[in-house]
């Protein structure tokens, strides 16, 4: 690169950081609206704006009682867009996601009716209760962004945002999430339990009958659209488009970092894992307010976009080592720019 091509480089970076400024400000007014409702979970928060930002979905898991659900409800009040709240059951039918097709005797003709899919903002609680052929119905929505009733399809609300949900615990009556619907999911983010700090806010904020809090929109859909926008512009290094990489291509030949830790790997990433590396890397320096991605960004959200994403073998399984333990060693081992 040229030094009038770096500067031509840095001045457009310069401008872009100075407008993502600005238009990352309201994303700050949303946390703190959330956090009127919401104790801690700041992560899981910060996570659901990435999902946001970078057009892609999210898996949350962790044990009941941690807010999930109330956490994406709010999001959407702070958003003012649609909300629908899917409760996934072992009985649930894929016409009682998508909707049907409903005879009219008067009209003599079947008209269709759209399900809740059809909304910006989808909760799929409990989304590993669901049979497979829900899972697939579902499938289609997040991926290609469209349904098909009857021989119609039609194109969902933009933004469209799948948060669906999982309970580790009680895996009596659950579907497990085939691999490929889990490489559908942007980031998978892993709840934990609040700090006793946080446990003693919950407490005093919560424990009244009827206790209720209120989140102020401060944003709108097209507010949503503008700031991906921006995102697409953010610049991203020749040296950091090679570290996410190195990450990805590690996940599945371990050796080219150093690892000898091939025998615990099934599959690695996929190619859509170096795509939403990248865009989640975007989003998070577009919520600190820069033009440019650092490592840092890669590093910060890389076990989201990967963790699920490492199938492990039996071996591993057998030394009980997860794919998170696998992840966290290869950003250990691969040289950072």
């Amino acid at each position: 690169m040229t030094i009038e091509t770096k500067t031509t480089v840095n001045q457009r970076v310069n401008q872009l950081t100075e407008e993502i400024k600005i238009r990352s400000q309201p994303f700050s007014r949303l946390l703190d609206e959330v956090g009127h409702v919401i104790v801690g979970q700041r992560q899981l928060i910060e996570r659901m704006f990435v999902g946001l930002l970078g057009n892609g979905h999210l898996l949350i898991e962790g044990v009941p009682g941690l807010a999930k659900t109330t956490a994406v409800a709010s999001l959407a009040k702070g958003i003012d867009t649609g909300f629908q709240r899917l409760q996934f059951t072992p009985d649930l039918l894929p016409a009682d996601l998508l909707g049907t097709l409903i005879y009219q005797p008067k009209e003599q003709k079947f008209v269709i009716q759209k399900g809740p899919i059809f909304s910006n903002l989808i909760l799929a609680d409990e989304i590993n209760r669901a049979p497979a052929k829900v899972q697939s119905a579902l499938l289609e929505a997040m991926q290609e962004r469209q349904v098909t009733i009857g021989s119609r399809t039609f194109p969902l609300d933009d933004p469209f945002l799948v948060m669906a949900t999982q309970n580790p615990v009680e895996q009596e009556g659950t579907y497990p999430l085939p691999e490929a619907q889990m490489d559908r999911f942007m980031l998978k983010v892993v709840v934990g339990y609040p700090n006793r700090e946080e446990e003693l806010q919950i407490l005093d904020r919560m424990s009244r009958t009827g206790a209720q809090h209120s989140v102020t929109p401060v944003m709108t859909p097209a507010d949503i659209v503008r700031a991906r926008g921006l995102v697409d512009e953010i610049y991203v290094d020749d040296k950091v488009r090679n570290y996410i990489v190195d990450l990805v291509m590690a996940t599945r030949d371990p050796k080219s970092c150093g690892l000898e830790i091939g025998h615990l790997i099934q599959y690695g990433g996929s190619p859509r894992a170096t795509i939403n590396l990248t865009l989640a890397a975007k989003a998070m320096a577009f919520l600190k307010g820069r033009g440019y991605v650092t490592p840092q960004d890669v590093k910060d959200i890389a076990l989201d976009v990967l963790r699920h994403r490492v199938i492990v073998t039996y071996e591993a399984e057998a030394e009980e080592k997860s794919s998170e333990e696998v992840v966290e060693a290869i950003l250990d081992h691969v040289e950072v720019p």
